[in-house]
């Protein structure tokens, strides 16, 4: 039951969404050719009811205009915290429709993300109590792993189906980051912490590409980019600063970050679609890589 509840929670506010604004009427019309409803409309008691629930577990309020008694889901405080909730939305969508999907799960292909089935949910108890973190962390760059490593949790990120916590490490007081599926023996410690207020999670990634945070030079990054990779790039932008300016047989898209090997990798898995134009540093990056490659083939 509990189950079918948060089913209908979920109902509610995509249905909300996708609409913009919708009235009482025209709501119990989609209720009525929902599997949800026998034929009839929704009562007003339960649409009450479901609302508080939505508003509890997803943060979201949906409010009713006055003047065209149309209903819709009021913005969220901030443009993160709005991502966060519509992130967190269509995973409970996304979960719920495959979880009604078993009869043709042989036909279903998803990708695995073990670093969230150990470790996500106590480095998130962690980050709620700000309690400092222990665990043995296993990095590809070395064959043994670092043990008893310790970080006071600032905030979770992920990136290409991998979660990764970045804190402040409590034995040389640097900001690191580290990926969870990479850690083994986590144990959450009794002592807590105060978070820097100096320290800002937005700001801190602004320029990097994925998960790499060094203190490298921002850069205007120019790349001519054919028209097929265009789309993908407008369907899936490589970073928030991303802005387009088409041509007739290809389209310049210009950036602000950091040069980091992540993103000279994302370039290179483009191929011939995409090539840098400025700033020589990033062309001189690709051109190495590139050069490395070859030598595997001469």
């Amino acid at each position: 039951m509990a189950r079918n509840l948060f089913n209908r929670y979920i109902w509610l506010v995509d249905t909300i969404r996708r609409y913009g604004r919708i009235t009482r009427s025209e709501l119990d019309a989609c209720w009525r050719r929902s599997p949800f409803s026998s034929g009839e409309g929704l009562p007003r008691r339960t649409f009450c009811n479901y609302r508080d629930a939505a508003q509890e577990m997803f943060d979201i309020e949906i409010k009713c205009d006055p003047s065209t008694f149309e209903y819709y889901i009021e913005g969220g405080a901030d443009a993160h915290s709005e991502s966060v909730t519509d992130w967190l939305l269509n995973s409970a969508v996304t979960n719920e429709v495959l979880s009604g999907s078993r009869d043709i799960a042989s036909r279903i292909f998803l990708e695995n993300v073990p670093s969230a089935r150990e470790f996500l949910a106590p480095v998130i108890d962690a980050l709620r109590g700000n309690r400092i973190i222990k665990f043995d962390y296993h990095p590809y760059t070395r064959s043994m792993a670092t043990p008893d490593v310790a970080i006071e949790p600032y905030f979770l990120k992920i990136f290409r189906q991998r979660w990764y916590v970045t804190g402040r490490n409590v034995s040389d007081g640097r900001i690191k980051t580290y990926a969870l599926d990479r850690m083994t023996a986590l144990r959450i410690q009794s002592e807590t912490f105060t978070p820097d207020p100096a320290f800002d999670a937005e700001e801190y990634f602004r320029y990097s590409f994925g998960i790499v945070a060094d203190g490298g030079e921002v850069k205007e990054v120019v790349l001519k980019v054919d028209p097929r990779q265009a789309k993908y790039f407008r369907a899936l932008p490589l970073h928030h600063s991303q802005e387009e300016f088409v041509h007739d047989s290809f389209s310049i898209f210009r950036f602000r970050l950091r040069l980091t090997q992540d993103f000279v990798e994302e370039l290179l898995s483009h191929g011939p679609r995409v090539t840098v134009m400025e700033p020589p540093e990033l062309r001189a990056m690709v051109k190495t890589e590139l050069s490395e490659a070859l030598k595997g083939y001469e």
